[in-house]
């Protein structure tokens, strides 16, 4: 590795968006943390412990999924035995993981040498259109929630959703603005269009994309267009590049990292070096591109870009300073 990558790694680590790690342990081991084996490398994971440190990951966005055609009832539910999850993860590895609900807390997690773990919630369907219990999740550690999954809420459109004749609703706002109120991030991954330009106008803090690429360079629903990239500069918001092989190009078996290089640079492009990270989404595809299967392989990505041309300054921001400042921002 360049020396640049190797100093970007010791001084700012990275900080991913999205990692479906608590999803697999209930589908694959029912929760087992000892039958994941999590302290050895898995080849039935894309995660776990000595993969991380090999990835130089310092603070992780730990998603409690939760399917959004499951009934909303059932979903709060869900959603609760997935934060329970990782408050398990948590208390089991806590000679290498902390539990982080705030920015102070996941730079002290990182200081201090230990992975900040975070959560983030994602589907609007996980508070069954209750800002008491939006109110209870914040209160639990959520510090983002995805507005929607693949599915519309009834207060807010999903970019795969059936179509329908609103981005935000009246109540929809009042969701936008009590996060806004109460420190949690709005994250915009998986919502419409037509929610994302809803969201800007009316946010009063920085918005994040958790897991997106460019519409830009691959036209896919689930992508950001170029129209509200455009605005996350005036807004101070992050664009977290996904590595969903199927989000990336339309030959998805033929994807690599100069695939997602590509959205990188694009994304850089056109919203900023100021706003843009890395949302891996692990664990939560079948696999990564051709070079980034794994948790471990953040250093190849951070090569790729330093043989570009890309700065240690500027690999620095990709990899945390910008999710770190948007987590302040916030009010997180």
């Amino acid at each position: 590795m360049p020396s640049s990558v190797e100093e970007v790694f010791a001084e700012s680590p990275v900080f991913d968006g999205h990692n479906d790690l608590p999803w697999a342990l209930r589908t694959k081991y029912s929760y087992n943390l000892e039958s994941a084996q999590l302290c050895e490398v898995n080849p039935a994971l894309h995660t776990d412990l000595p993969s991380l440190r090999a990835g130089g990951v310092g603070a992780q966005f730990w998603s409690v999924y939760v399917p959004s055609n499951m009934a909303p009832h059932a979903a709060v539910s869900a959603t609760l035995e997935q934060i329970d999850c990782v408050y398990q993860l948590i208390d089991s590895f806590s000679d290498q993981l902390s539990l982080a609900t705030t920015s102070a807390e996941t730079e002290e997690a990182m200081r201090s040498g230990k992975i900040a773990s975070l959560l983030g919630m994602e589907g609007g369907h996980s508070i069954d259109e209750s800002l008491g219990t939006l109110r209870m999740m914040r209160r639990l550690g959520v510090s983002y929630m995805t507005l929607t999954h693949n599915h519309n809420t009834s207060w807010a459109a999903s970019a795969t959703g059936e179509p329908v004749d609103y981005g935000l609703t009246e109540f929809g706002r009042g969701v936008v603005a009590e996060m806004n109120r109460i420190g949690m991030l709005v994250d915009l991954s998986h919502v419409h269009e037509r929610t994302m330009q809803d969201v800007l106008d009316v946010t009063d803090a920085p918005v994040i994309f958790s897991h997106s690429s460019c519409r830009g360079v691959y036209d896919h629903p689930r992508n950001v267009p170029d129209s509200i990239l455009t605005q996350l500069a005036d807004n101070g918001g992050v664009q977290m590049i996904t590595f969903v092989p199927r989000f990336i190009r339309e030959d998805a078996d033929a994807v690599g990292i100069n695939d997602v290089v590509a959205h990188i640079d694009h994304a850089r492009e056109v919203a900023g070096i100021n706003h843009i990270g890395i949302g891996g989404d692990f664990d939560g595809v079948p696999q990564g591109p051709r070079g980034l299967k794994r948790v471990s392989d953040y250093p190849a990505l951070l090569k790729a870009l330093a043989d570009r041309g890309w700065s240690k300054a500027e690999l620095s921001k990709l990899t945390s300073g910008n999710t770190l400042r948007v987590l302040h921002d916030a009010g997180v």
